[in-house]
């Protein structure tokens, strides 16, 4: 699923299009896309506008006009956020066809198919939530349900409370590994498989190392990677797997500095030996055993 960086980069780019844009029109097509009372949703966001969006973890929130709701939105893993107006269309998230044409797609026949809920706007332009699997959400709240959604995240990254004594304070007494805690979203929002990787790499720490085991020193370098890995991927627009495009059909460009993910069996970038690749919380985890200790 896209990670924060993704996330970050659908954020910004639907800034630019459908701020102040008044909803007319919402159609269901599958109604497990929709999370609490249906008919809720559709008396919330018809007539509304959307004020503003912001972004918690893998989490899109869209505050709404009328000052007291607002849209929460999570791709998962087959999500994606469609913007359309007249012959143009924008698009963020994963499809099996927009993997393949990267470029700006000018019809919808290709992957209309997927398309679980349609937001129609006063200019006639829609929001289309596709999603193949049927994981991602959409659901309307007030602001005390805000509230509550975010208290089950974790401290994210360049907010104010992602301070090294906060970090180092979540390995504490865990006897998990360091994988385990990064993917963790209640303990530190925003991470997934790819960014992991690429954290631990950049720390020289191998990501099964066991929490309680990190030195202070580990804690350190991990924190500075975690905010350098996500600072160079967001300036880079994301890194595109499988098949994630941002919300103007442009690949990301964070490929181009992976140095561990996806590339099990391969000479490491750094010294030249073999990376390994090893399951690990489930999920295909790649490290250096010379570089990361």
């Amino acid at each position: 699923m896209p990670e924060l960086p993704e996330v970050e980069t659908i954020k910004q780019d639907l800034r630019k299009k459908i701020i102040n844009k008044k909803i007319v029109e919402i159609e269901v097509l599958n109604k497990k896309t929709i999370h609490g009372n249906k008919q809720a949703f559709l008396r919330i966001l018809k007539g509304n506008k959307i004020k503003s969006i912001e972004r918690v973890g893998k989490l899109i929130i869209f505050e709404l006009k009328d000052g007291n709701n607002f849209l929460f939105v999570h791709l998962k893993m087959t999500g994606q956020l469609v913007y359309k107006k007249g012959k143009k269309v924008v698009a963020g998230g994963h499809s099996e066809e927009w993997g393949k044409k990267p470029q700006i797609i000018n019809e919808l026949a290709s992957f209309d198919k997927y398309a679980r809920v349609i937001i129609t706007f006063e200019d006639n332009a829609k929001l289309y939530f596709n999603d193949m699997r049927v994981f991602g959400y959409m659901k309307t709240g007030d602001k005390t349900a805000r509230v509550e959604i975010i208290k089950g995240f974790g401290v994210e990254p360049f907010t104010k409370g992602f301070t090294l004594n906060n970090f180092a304070n979540i390995f504490k007494n865990r006897k998990t590994s360091l994988k385990a805690i990064l993917l963790n979203q209640k303990l530190i929002a925003g991470i997934g498989n790819i960014y992991a990787d690429e954290i631990c790499f950049r720390a020289g720490v191998r990501p099964d190392k066991k929490a309680s085991n990190l030195s202070k020193q580990d804690l350190n370098k991990l924190y500075e990677a975690i905010k350098y890995i996500f600072k160079k991927a967001i300036e880079n627009r994301g890194t595109t797997f499988n098949n994630y495009v941002d919300s103007d059909g442009n690949k990301g460009g964070f490929t181009k500095y992976l140095k561990v993910y996806g590339r099990g069996g391969e000479a490491c970038k750094k010294c030249k030996k073999i990376l390994k690749k090893i399951r690990l919380v489930g999920r295909g985890t790649v490290f250096c055993s010379y570089c990361q200790r």
